[in-house]
Formats: structure tokens, sequence, C-alpha cells
């Protein structure tokens, strides 16, 4: 694969994944709301406007360092996650508390590495932020697989919340082909390709031995699908249905959100992840009603 290395050609890949993750997220965090679920069956969208959640104002920071430092400077994007960070946005409480004591002062490396008795974080916030990184380093799958890794680390510092991002990142990395989308099966053998030995790793496999299912509900009693909000019961599930539908954003969405789960954030992964590549955009009255970026965003205004 041979993507335009070009600032613009990067900058227009990571903002349209970072669209794409924001309609994913909103529409699908509207799911939750159980005057909905009728909506969800039908396949038929509620009214607007779908506000965002914690996955796309963290992917603004991921976005915003990557513009600024042409990489992931880690302390640059600690700071990011602290200072925009907004408690009724739906994060977790051991994130909750880690930004708030960076926004204090504290030093992430040692309040990440602490969590969970010293275990760190194996939870799908790395994951959930990292398609516009992908999209970014479409050139360079390699690169942002080992970005994506560096980008973890300020708040998920347990090894499958690591891979879990190096994962999306790929699939991302890898949809954005410019010769178009590639077929599912050498998507996800790409991305297995990609990433160190792991549950994840263990997940994809059995992704794509199952790309020939077509009853999503089925995939998701086997891979999961995100109940447990960790990364291996998340990522494989999410980057089966990215797969699936590259080219189609409005047949990932669906056939990602109608499972249930974690719908906010399995949408975020699969859609960001299809809104890297060619054909993936959302369609133009799912973007009007989805909550505009933060102004704080390079060219969220554009």
């Amino acid at each position: 694969m041979t993507a335009d290395s070009s600032p613009d050609r990067r900058l227009a890949r990571a903002l349209a994944s970072l669209r794409g993750l924001a309609v994913g997220d909103a529409l699908g965090s509207q799911f939750f709301v159980p005057a909905n679920y009728p909506l969800l069956k039908r396949r038929e969208v509620p009214s607007g406007p779908w506000q965002w959640t914690d996955d796309t104002e963290m992917a603004c920071s991921v976005f915003t360092v990557l513009v600024g430092h042409d990489r992931i400077d880690q302390d640059a994007l600690a700071r990011s996650f602290a200072e925009h960070h907004d408690f009724d946005r739906g994060y977790g409480p051991a994130v909750n508390r880690l930004l708030r004591l960076v926004r204090e002062g504290g030093d992430w490396r040692e309040l990440a590495s602490a969590l969970f008795k010293g275990q760190g974080s194996w939870g799908n916030g790395a994951a959930m932020r990292i398609a516009p990184l992908g999209a970014w380093y479409a050139d360079d799958p390699e690169q942002a697989t080992h970005q994506a890794e560096i980008s973890a680390y300020p708040t998920h510092q347990h090894r499958e919340a690591v891979v879990g991002a190096m994962a999306v990142a790929a699939a991302a990395a890898l949809a954005a082909d410019p010769a178009g989308p590639p077929a599912p099966k050498t998507l996800l053998d790409g991305v297995i390709d990609l990433v160190p030995r792991s549950a994840v790793g263990a997940g994809l496999r059995r992704a794509r031995d199952m790309l020939d299912y077509g009853d999503a509900a089925t995939v998701a009693a086997v891979l999961g699908c995100g109940r447990r909000t960790t990364a291996h019961d998340t990522v494989p599930f999410a980057l089966w249905s990215a797969a699936r539908g590259l080219g189609d954003f409005e047949r990932t969405f669906w056939a990602t959100a109608q499972v249930g789960g974690d719908m906010d954030t399995t949408c975020a992964i699969a859609c960001g992840v299809v809104a890297s590549g060619e054909g993936g955009a959302p369609p133009g009255e799912w973007l009007e009603q989805t909550e505009a970026l933060p102004g704080w965003v390079p060219v969220a205004a554009d």
C-alpha cells in the first residue's frame, strides 16, 4: 500500500476518521436511552442533536497533538486529556480520577502505572480514541502501531489495552488504502500481523475466522461487544464489523450497534476505521445531527 503522505492528505484522512468516529460515538450513545430501543431494531435514527462522549473528546486530543507535533508526544497528550476532561462525558471512574490528578499536577506515569493494583487499566479507552492516528499514518502502518502504543500509556498501561489501541490504529491505516478498501480478510490479516500475541490478537484471529458469519449477534456472543469494557472484549468485534463494512458507513454502524454492549465505543472504533478509507464517510444528515467538534480542535470549523 502506498498512501499519499503529504501533510494535507494526512490531515484530511485523520479529520475524516475523527468525524466518522464522532458520528459513531454520538449516534451509538443515543441507543442507551430506552425510548430509542425500538428505533435501533428498525434501523432508524432518533432526532438530533446527538452529543458525543469521552470517546470523541479523547480522540480530539489525539488529533490535536498529531497536528501540533507530527507524532505522539505523551506529555502533551496527557496535558490535553486533562485540560479538556469533561466529567459529564461518560469517563470511567479510574480515568476520571487520573485526569483530575494530572490537572492538579500529578505525574501521569506514576498514576497510570498504579491503576488496578499496579497492573494498569485494560479498558477499551486507548482503543476507542485512536482511529484518527491510524488514518494519519496510512503511509506507514507499522509506525501507526508504534505511535498508538505510545499514545496508550498516559491512561492505559496493561498489555491488552495497549495492543487494542495498536490493532485499531493498524486497521485504520490499512483501511485508508488509496486504491480502495481492502478485502475483509486482507484487513484483519494485516492487523494480526502488526500486533503482538495477546488476548486481543487471539480475538482478532477468531474474528477473521468468522468473517463469513452474517449474524452479528452470534459473532458478538463469541467475541464480546464491550459489555465488560475491556480491550479484548471490544476490539475484535468492532474490527470484525469494520472489516465487513469497509466503504459503507451506514452498514458498519447498524451492524455494530444492533448487538448492544458498549455501543458508543464499538461504533466509535468501527466507524472511525471505516471513515478512514475511500467511500467511508458518514451520511451528511448524520453529520449535521452530531454535535460539532470542540473549538479547540484545529480545523474544527472546516
